[in-house]
């Protein structure tokens, strides 16, 4: 008799697993809905520049690609959803109104991350249109309200901004390259890597080395960053959000830890960007941040008139983990 085998890192999922990962599913809409923010349903697969446009090369290795038979173009089986979301708001949408938008479906990658799937159920909830700190924080007020609706509580977050980072690339005038080098000596808090780019100038590298030991309670950190970084406009507008953004995390009674080496998608994300945990485990329950321009080049295909829409969101980027473990704290 032969033995039916489902590819490596693809798993069903069986009762009563699926119908707890349901209701979950459920309380995450519902606290969305609650909040204003209206359900859409992008397809699974998609023409494939449209799934990389705005989040671009960073998913291109995650995605699995077909040739559509009807058309001979190449699809793409989605790997994340808010690209999805952006197209959707700049294709039927022309104005500048702030939209709520949230959503839960099936994405499929080519990788998994240690002890993931690579076929997940992700849910997750976009503003665009505001440009203020305002939205992040109705994003992570958001973010700990469903989550705790689900029965994930308590959270902590942990948050950077990367305007802080491209702030300080841009006062030293780095250049590509050693920007690009910066960043990933950053992501491993190496001070010996940053030793090791030549074309740093001394006052840069001292402040990137500083960025390397700025992580901890949030009012410690701001107090030391405010000490340490140059004087520059928009490094205090980042740390003004931040400081902003934590004490809305502590008010809805969730921790908040910063790290402002901690420089996810740096192509990709222009501001505030978090990640969310079970307190006292590593348990990644969501990651978000803001992204404005992520459908920048849908909305000029659309009117011929490219427009930078503010976006913020964040995803539960993996139901059936979110529901183990709260069914286990539980």
């Amino acid at each position: 008799m032969r033995k039916w085998v489902l590819p490596d890192y693809v798993e069903d999922v069986l009762p009563p697993e699926a119908a707890r990962m349901e209701q979950t599913r459920r309380a995450l809409l519902d606290a969305f809905a609650a909040a204003g923010y209206l359900l859409v349903n992008p397809p699974l697969i998609e023409h494939l520049d449209a799934l990389l446009t705005g989040t671009g090369q960073d998913l291109e290795h995650n995605t699995f690609k077909l040739i559509d038979p009807l058309s001979g173009k190449i699809l793409g089986v989605r790997p994340d959803i808010t690209p999805q979301v952006a197209r959707i708001d700049a294709t039927y949408h022309g104005d500048d109104a702030e939209r709520r938008y949230c959503y839960a479906g099936e994405v499929l990658r080519t990788q998994a991350s240690i002890g993931t799937s690579r076929a997940l159920t992700q849910v997750g909830a976009e503003l665009f249109g505001s440009a203020t700190v305002d939205g992040d924080v109705e994003i992570v007020k958001l973010m700990i309200s469903s989550a705790h609706a689900a029965g994930a509580a308590p959270l902590l977050l942990d948050c950077g901004h990367v305007g802080v980072f491209k702030a300080l690339a841009q006062h030293y005038e780095l250049s590509p390259k050693a920007t690009q080098a910066a960043d990933a000596a950053l992501a491993a808090k190496s001070t010996s890597a940053l030793a090791e780019i030549k074309t740093l100038p001394f006052e840069a590298r001292g402040s990137l080395e500083a960025l390397t030991t700025l992580f901890g309670p949030a009012k410690m950190v701001l107090q030391r960053a405010r000490a340490a970084l140059p004087r520059n406009a928009t490094i205090t507008a980042a740390l003004d959000q931040l400081d902003a953004v934590a004490t809305a995390i502590t008010d809805a009674g969730a921790q908040c830890s910063l790290d402002l080496a901690d420089l996810p998608g740096l192509d990709y994300h222009t501001g505030l960007v978090f990640v969310a945990y079970l307190s006292g485990t590593t348990h990644v329950v969501a990651r978000g941040g803001r992204y404005d321009g992520v459908g920048e080049a849908f909305s000029q295909s659309v009117s011929g008139r490219a427009r930078i829409r503010p976006a913020t969101g964040f995803s539960f980027v993996d139901l059936r983990a979110l529901t183990e473990v709260t069914t286990n704290a539980s």
